[in-house]
């Protein structure tokens, strides 16, 4: 628009103008985003049962610096814990907004995150497609794990560990042993079977 062309002003550089034949500048290397000097650390803790504590579990994790924590009391043969999706989504979201940032996932221990043995590696092993981080702390696996390559068996190994502790504890509990009645075990020693106290007989004389 003719009216543009009076109010705007565009400078030109020295070095170009009518007439001259344009020259490529230097080049400008491509700068990567710069990774945060922080990782991300998000936080689950769980116990089964409203009569355990969370206590020494949110103070882990405040320790290692975990923002975000999400907690929650609820038993892991329940198949849907809603904070624990909440930590999986948040880490993800985080890794989305931000693909550069390291974002680790972090359990007081391995037992804290799924029931059985196959429930831990499946989550290990969603964290590890998206580039997330799991760590523990505390157990045989402290640390960064890394449930891949030559230390998948060694995850597995402790995975089966875990869950043959959790049906012991389970089976020792008011909880388990109130579900153990409800199938007809009652557990403590078998019974002894009675027996009836024979009876003799005089035989018959005999001519």
């Amino acid at each position: 628009m003719p009216q543009l062309r009076t109010e705007l002003e565009v400078r030109t550089p020295a070095e170009r103008g009518p007439g001259r034949v344009w020259q490529a500048g230097p080049a400008v290397d491509a700068v990567a985003p710069a990774a945060a000097a922080r990782p991300t650390w998000v936080g689950y803790a769980r116990c089964s049962t409203a009569q355990q504590e969370l206590d020494s579990q949110l103070d882990a994790l405040k320790g290692v610096g975990c923002e975000p924590i999400f907690a929650e009391k609820i038993s892991t043969r329940v198949k849907v814990r809603p904070e624990f999706a909440k930590a999986m989504e948040y880490a993800r979201t985080i890794k989305v907004a931000v693909p550069h940032q390291r974002v680790i996932f972090t359990a007081h221990e391995m037992k804290r995150l799924g029931r059985g043995a196959a429930e831990p590696l499946a989550i290990a092993e969603e964290l590890r497609r998206h580039d997330i981080e799991l760590e523990l702390l505390s157990g045989p696996l402290q640390g960064i794990s890394n449930p891949s390559g030559h230390g998948a068996a060694l995850f597995a190994f402790f995975a089966g560990m875990a869950e043959s502790e959790r049906e012991y504890s389970w089976e020792k509990s008011p909880e388990g042993q109130a579900s153990a009645r409800e199938r007809g075990r009652h557990g403590g020693r078998p019974k002894v079977l009675g027996c009836r106290q024979p009876t003799w007989h005089q035989p018959p004389n005999r001519p």
